[in-house]
This record gives structure tokens, C-alpha cells and sequence, in this order.
């Protein structure tokens, strides 16, 4: 009887660490620093773990300051990705404290390095100011040449090849917490890049007959998007959204905007842009909108490749001549 209740005991403990290894492998949870890299990883990620995005809806990752529910959500995670400090400065010290196996900085991925962009202002070595090419007589106000401070263009979720890198890390992290799931993960990660290469021909068909337009966007977050996609803007309003532009850069492009040579001007849904409105005034330029962070898309298997056939959109919708 004392031998049964000895192995019953055993049994229920086997039982209760099995059950508990069962939930961490089949339900462990993403922590997407914002909306884009949420959807690269629910791809990935698909029927097999819980994502979350950490920037709620209608923040700005150029401002946002963690809460302490955040702090909970990060030392809770199994996995967070994130772009790098570049772009969620908010992330850094919060993340210098969790084990670096539980974390996917996209930005230092090897296979993302060869794939980055530099900045506008970064030559050689050291920043420049003023800009170079389009805008090259136009000087940066101080708050923005200070927030221009990354040698490469962080906005890498643009990129539909750093997408795939984004989603090989994620597959591989999480074959490490889930190796029975592997045909899962292999079959998803399969679907994602066959998903990505059925969009590049709808939207190189949608936008190669647009790649002379011009056009102005809000801030410099779309150039992986149009570099691939063979689009060149005319310039940019600002470089920071949180900071209005300076007066020899609205005067650049108040003389663009009645030249008549520019045919739209893009806004984001994230900041109400006033001034863009006025000085587009007297203008015959049209309006559109783009969302570099997917605010109206949920998160699922198809959702990366929703937001960037919605850019995609955006872009033909403003840029088509009547």
C-alpha cells in the first residue's frame, strides 16, 4: 500500500512537469515590440503561440514611454523581438536585463546587416548637415539633426527581404522551445516566404507604372518599401514626427508643391500633421494617406503581407492620374 502511494505520488509529479512543459512549448508568448514585426511572427508563429504587441494603438515609438504593465509583460515573455535601441529607445534598459536567448534584436541578425540602408545624412564616417541630394540646400533644425542619430534607416520592417530574415530568426528561436512543432514551424515558415513572393508580382504590377510619379510622404519611414518597389520620393516633411518641420524646409517644399511637378502629398494616420494641410494650400496636390504601422490590420498568418498590399494601395490610389 506505502509502494502504491509512493509511485502514485512520482507519477503525479511526472504527470504535473509534463503537463507544465506541454504549456511553455505549445503556448509561449511573442512579444512584438510593434504591429509590423507582430505580423511577421504570427506567420511564424501560427496555431502554435500567442503574440502580443507591446506599442499600443495610436503610440509612437519615437516618444513612448514603457508602463510598468509593459515591464511585467517583457520579464514574462518567452520571446521578444524589436527592431534595436535605434528605434525603441524605450526597450533598451528593460531588455539589458533578460537573458539574451530570450530576445531576437532584428537589426544585429547577420543576415539583416548586409540588407541595411543608410541614412540620408550619414556619409563615410560622421553625420552631415545639410541634407544631400534632393533637399541638399535645406539645413536641419538641432531637434532633428539630434534625432537623426543612427547610421542606417531603422524602419527595416519595410523591406520584404528583411521581412523573410525577420521570420527565419523567429522560426529557429522557436524551434528551440518547440522541436516536436517542427513540421509546424517548417510549414508555416514555407507558407510566409511562397506569401511574399505571390505579393512582390501584385504589387510590382501595381506600382512599376507609378516609379516616375512625384510625390512627398510625412517622414522618412517608407525608403526599404520604395527602394524595393523602384519608387523615389521627392523629399520628406520631417525626419522625427513628433517635430514640425523648420522654415527653410516647408519653404523647399511650398516652391515643389506649385511647381506643379508634385502629385501627392502622403500623411499618417499617427499624428494629425497641421501644417502639412496648410502649406499644401493653393495647391492643386493631392492627399493620401500611408501606415507604416498597420494600425487598422489584425494580427494573423496574412497579416505582413495585408499591411504591405495595403501600402501598396495607398500609394496607386494617390500616384494614378485620373
Amino acid at each position: 500500500m506505502i509502494l502504491w502511494k509512493s509511485l502514485k505520488r512520482v507519477l503525479m509529479l511526472v504527470l504535473g512537469i509534463f503537463i507544465a512543459f506541454l504549456s511553455f512549448t505549445t503556448r509561449a508568448t511573442i512579444i512584438a515590440s510593434i504591429k509590423p514585426i507582430g505580423f511577421i511572427a504570427a506567420s511564424i508563429a501560427d496555431g502554435l503561440t500567442l503574440v502580443k504587441i507591446l506599442l499600443p494603438e495610436g503610440a509612437s515609438v519615437h516618444n513612448y514611454a514603457l508602463r510598468p504593465s509593459d515591464i511585467k509583460h517583457l520579464q514574462e515573455a518567452d520571446l521578444v523581438v524589436w527592431v534595436g535601441p535605434e528605434m525603441e529607445s524605450f526597450m533598451k534598459k528593460p531588455l539589458e536585463k533578460l537573458p539574451t536567448q530570450n530576445t531576437i534584436e532584428i537589426s544585429q541578425l547577420p543576415g539583416v546587416q548586409s540588407l541595411l540602408l543608410l541614412n540620408k545624412l550619414y556619409k563615410g564616417s560622421k553625420y552631415i548637415n545639410p541634407l544631400p541630394n534632393i533637399e541638399n540646400h535645406i539645413q536641419l533644425t538641432n531637434h532633428e539633426y539630434r534625432h537623426y542619430h543612427s547610421k542606417y534607416n531603422m524602419h527595416l520592417w519595410m523591406s520584404p527581404d528583411i521581412a523573410l530574415q525577420i521570420a527565419i530568426a523567429i522560426h529557429s528561436k522557436l524551434l528551440e522551445y518547440m522541436p516536436e512543432n517542427q513540421d509546424q514551424l517548417n510549414a508555416n515558415l514555407q507558407y510566409f516566404k511562397a506569401s511574399i513572393l505571390t505579393m512582390n508580382k501584385t504589387i510590382n504590377q501595381q506600382l512599376l507604372p507609378l516609379k516616375d510619379r512625384s510625390y512627398f510622404v510625412f517622414h522618412d519611414a517608407y525608403t526599404y518599401f520604395e527602394k524595393y518597389y523602384s519608387l523615389i520620393p521627392t523629399g520628406y516633411f520631417t525626419i522625427n514626427p513628433e517635430i514640425q518641420p523648420g522654415a527653410q524646409r516647408l519653404h523647399y517644399i511650398k516652391m515643389q508643391l506649385l511647381s506643379k511637378k508634385t502629385q501627392c502629398v502622403f500623411t499618417e494616420p499617427q499624428f494629425q500633421p497641421i501644417v502639412v494641410k496648410a502649406i499644401s494650400r493653393g495647391t492643386n496636390v493631392r492627399f493620401g494617406t500611408l501606415d507604416p504601422l498597420g494600425t487598422e490590420i489584425s494580427i494573423s498568418k496574412d497579416s505582413y503581407i495585408k499591411f504591405l498590399l495595403k501600402l501598396s494601395t495607398q500609394y496607386s490610389s494617390c500616384l494614378q492620374e485620373d
